[in-house]
């Protein structure tokens, strides 16, 4: 990913946001920089090199916006649902 510039990057980052539906802390992984490095190439940038793209961005990371609480209430189902499993393999 060093290679690419950085309105390379950002291009390819919205590609990579619309084609998977991935957050933005997805997509920081995937390509190995930081959230806020995407959030800045997706809003800010790319707003700038290709507007039609970040208009289709912006709706999938209003959608991931939306549904964040719902991720965040499953992930601690999860880890309560574990922990719970823990104690009783402990008994």
């Amino acid at each position: 990913m060093k290679s690419l510039s950085i309105e390379e990057r950002a291009v390819a980052v919205a590609h990579y946001i619309i084609d998977t539906g991935d957050t933005v802390r997805g997509a920081a992984r995937r390509f190995g920089i930081s959230k806020s490095s995407i959030h800045k190439d997706v809003s800010q940038r790319l707003i700038k090199i290709n507007y039609p793209l970040a208009l289709e961005v912006r709706k999938v990371l209003n959608k991931n916006k939306a549904e964040r609480h719902i991720r965040g209430g499953m992930a601690t189902k999860l880890k309560y649902i574990h922990s719970r499993e823990e104690r009783n393999k402990a008994l």
